[in-house]
């Protein structure tokens, strides 16, 4: 296939790179700043910041699939804003383009604990990323709401973060509107095994205009 990935130097968008790259897909790869992505067979790097929309549609008009990993960094004072901002850019990029299929990368926040709690309402969510969670969560509604693009809106496992598993199982259970919770009751999901998720669903197009999760 040809796939268009923006955000591919972060933690997940490198992860999705190498996997899609492993499996022979032409790869275009796409960040602010490309230069730390290494030279390879099938592979194209583009700098471009996501709110050029005119620039961004240039990127990826080629492509089967977009994967968008894009994240303004959950350190930035100023991510919810830039988030929203730029998933929207995103989104009217890919149509612009005349691409059909778009897979949004968001957060588990927006998953539902039962019938009344989302995974950002609970007390123990962490303050410090409820910023850019917040923001997902709404994008995941104005999403929703999008009839042109085949898209799809992938919220990781709870524990699918820097310093969580990072072991590569080759496996995984699929959820949607709940966490998938092991025997354990963990939620938890290597980055690697979340690169697989993504490309397998880029691959088989399984969830067009849905929102799924995975774990173990």
């Amino acid at each position: 296939m040809k796939i268009a990935l923006i955000g591919a130097t972060g933690f997940v968008g490198s992860e999705v790179l190498k996997e899609a790259l492993d499996r022979g897909h032409e790869v275009t790869a796409i960040a602010r700043n490309t230069k730390n992505i290494a030279e390879a067979h099938l592979l194209k790097k583009v700098e471009v910041d996501v709110k050029n929309i005119e620039k961004l549609a240039n990127a990826v008009k080629d492509s089967e699939v977009v994967i968008s990993a894009f994240n303004p960094g959950w350190s930035n004072p100023n991510i919810y804003n830039e988030y929203l901002e730029g998933a929207k850019a995103i989104q009217q990029a890919v149509k612009e383009a005349g691409v059909k299929r778009l897979i949004v990368v968001g957060g588990a926040g927006s998953l539902f604990l039962n019938e009344r709690t989302r995974v950002i309402d609970s007390p123990n969510f962490p303050e410090e990323i409820k910023p850019g969670a917040t923001a997902a969560s709404e994008y995941f509604e104005i999403l929703k709401r999008e009839k042109e693009l085949d898209w799809t809106f992938f919220s990781p496992a709870i524990g699918m973060a820097p310093g969580k598993p990072k072991k590569r199982r080759n496996t995984y259970r699929k959820g949607f509107e709940k966490p998938v919770f092991d025997e354990d009751g963990k939620s938890e999901l290597s980055v690697q095994d979340t690169a697989v998720v993504l490309v397998d669903e880029a691959e088989n197009g399984a969830h067009i205009k849905q929102r799924f999760t995975a774990a173990y």
